[in-house]
C-alpha cells in the first residue's frame, strides 16, 4: 500500500526501548519527526512545552499509564483537540472502548504496522 509522506511531528509515548526503536525506524522512513517519552508524566510535559500533530500512546507503562495521560493532555488542552492514538498490545474489544471512553481517537494494535497506523491516520483525516 502506498501513502503520501508528511513531515508530521509525533510524540510517541512508549516505555520500552525495543519498541520505541521499531516505530521510530518505521516513522522516519516516511519523513516524520519523533519525539519519544518513556511514561505517561513525561508524555505530559512534552505535550506541555511541545508541537505536535498527534500522539500515539502506549496504555500499559510506569509511573503513569496512557489512559491517565490521556486524561491529563485532555484536561490541559485549549482550541483543537491533539489527536491520540492508542499503540498497545492489548486488543480486546473493551480494552480499545476505554481508549476511546478516555478520549484517545483510535487504537493500534502491537506488534506496530504502518498500514494500521495510515489507515487510523486516514480515517483522522490527517
Amino acid at each position: 500500500m502506498s501513502w503520501e509522506t508528511k513531515n508530521y511531528s509525533i510524540l510517541l509515548v512508549e516505555d520500552n526501548k525495543l519498541n520505541q526503536t521499531v516505530v521510530k525506524f518505521t516513522l522516519k522512513r516516511f519523513g516524520y519527526f519523533i519525539d519519544v517519552a518513556n511514561n505517561g508524566l513525561e508524555a505530559i510535559e512534552k505535550f506541555k512545552n511541545g508541537n505536535y500533530d498527534f500522539i500515539l500512546m502506549d496504555i500499559m507503562m510506569p509511573e503513569m499509564d496512557g489512559i491517565e495521560a490521556t486524561k491529563a493532555i485532555r484536561n490541559l488542552e485549549e482550541g483543537k483537540l491533539i489527536p491520540i492514538i492508542a499503540l498497545t498490545a492489548d486488543i480486546m474489544i473493551a480494552n480499545e472502548e476505554k481508549c476511546l471512553n478516555s478520549g484517545m481517537n483510535g487504537h493500534i494494535a502491537k506488534p506496530f504496522e504502518i498500514d494500521n497506523l495510515f489507515k487510523v491516520l486516514k480515517s483522522l483525516n490527517l
